[in-house]
């Protein structure tokens, strides 16, 4: 998968990509606000085996955010199964050095029209914490819609947390 977004490009994961990948994962900022199955620290090891697993996977979900070349990021949505087949759950996260410039703006925008168009979807959604207002302001921009808060419904760093609910739907009758 190839995207040109201006900004960044994303597209497939791919080897070498793994080498520069703990200059911007090895970030506690970066981690406190992203699931625990990401690493902290984040090693090259980490890089590795996540490079690995990301070019194996199948269906394709998951990208590398790149600028100049270089992979700086990550994006990506996890499909569910059951009576939720027609929803998946997106994140991602950039690097510092990268904040700041509407990347990952240009990146979901991207990701979300990719999902849509080649998966039997009618909702992506994300549930960032609270205490994260960057991450909710990219939502908004990229056409996400705040359903709700939820409350005490998340356990990061050993702290209980809000989530809000975005989610971006659309009509497939």
């Amino acid at each position: 998968m190839f995207i040109d977004c201006g900004v960044c490009i994303i597209r497939s994961w791919q080897r070498g990509d793994e080498k520069n990948l703990p200059l911007y994962a090895n970030d506690k900022d970066i981690w406190l606000n992203l699931r625990d199955r990401f690493p902290y620290p984040y090693t090259k090891e980490d890089a590795k085996q996540w490079v690995e697993f990301m070019m194996d996977a199948r269906p394709e979900t998951g990208f590398a955010i790149t600028v100049e070349g270089e992979a700086v990021g990550a994006i990506g949505f996890l499909l569910h199964d059951d009576i939720e087949r027609c929803s998946a759950e997106v994140g991602y996260w950039l690097g510092r050095k990268y904040w700041g410039r509407g990347i990952i703006t240009a990146a979901l925008k991207a990701v979300t029209r990719y999902a849509f168009s080649e998966f039997e979807l009618t909702r992506l959604y994300a549930a960032p914490f609270l205490r994260n207002p960057a991450s909710m302001k990219v939502l908004e921009k990229a056409g996400y819609q705040c359903e709700g808060i939820m409350r005490r419904s998340a356990i990061k760093d050993g702290q209980v947390l809000d989530q809000a609910l975005y989610a971006y739907t659309v009509d497939r009758e």
